[in-house]
């Protein structure tokens, strides 16, 4: 079972890359006066044909061939509609797929976001031939990070995969989110017995 919501977009978007997508926008949204967190992943792959599209929500539908279950949609699912939220899924071959999941931020039952920075280091890293876009929204406040961008700094789309690059990426996300979330980052090395 995933564990955070890092960990479910980890999962969509390698499942977007496995479908050929050449384009992956990632979106979290956190809107704590609407009472809601939003994650939809985005590509422009393969899609899914009609019947796949009706069973996919089912654990026992994968096209993976080294296993025969596939837990991360149902998982989703189950965690958005368990803390009053909703799930929906659109796909067209040809055209690719969006998956939204959408649940009641202040939920004791919603899994807690988990390590966006990492998640989407990994992303940047390991398929750097895509063209990833991520933007995260934090109570209307937003940051927002592509592939393209760091390519056309970077002048090499190749050095996304060094780990230079890939820890700068993940240093930026984390001090952005931190930044739109009103925390001082300067003193997260400090512990709350030390305050």
């Amino acid at each position: 079972m995933l564990e955070d919501l890092s960990q479910h977009v980890l999962d969509i978007a390698e499942n977007s890359t496995a479908a050929d997508a050449s384009d992956v926008t990632v979106e979290i949204d956190e809107d704590e006066r609407a009472d809601r967190l939003t994650m939809i992943v985005e590509d422009n792959g393969r899609g899914m044909s009609p019947d796949f599209l009706s069973r996919v929500a089912d654990p026992f539908t994968t096209t993976r061939t080294t296993r025969r279950v596939g837990m991360g949609i149902p998982f989703l699912k189950q965690s958005a509609e368990l803390c009053g939220g909703a799930f929906s899924i659109r796909s067209a071959q040809g055209a690719g797929t969006r998956i939204e999941a959408v649940f009641a931020f202040s939920s004791i039952d919603r899994p807690p976001l988990g390590d966006i920075p990492a998640t989407i280091m990994t992303l940047f890293m390991g398929h750097p031939e895509i063209n990833w876009k991520y933007v995260h929204r934090v109570n209307g406040s937003e940051f927002s990070l592509s592939t393209e961008e760091l390519a056309e700094v970077l002048e090499d789309r190749e050095l996304l995969r060094t780990a230079e690059v890939g820890l700068w990426i993940r240093d930026l996300i984390a001090e952005s989110l931190a930044e739109l979330r009103g925390r001082d980052t300067t003193l997260d090395f400090l512990d709350d017995k030390d305050l």
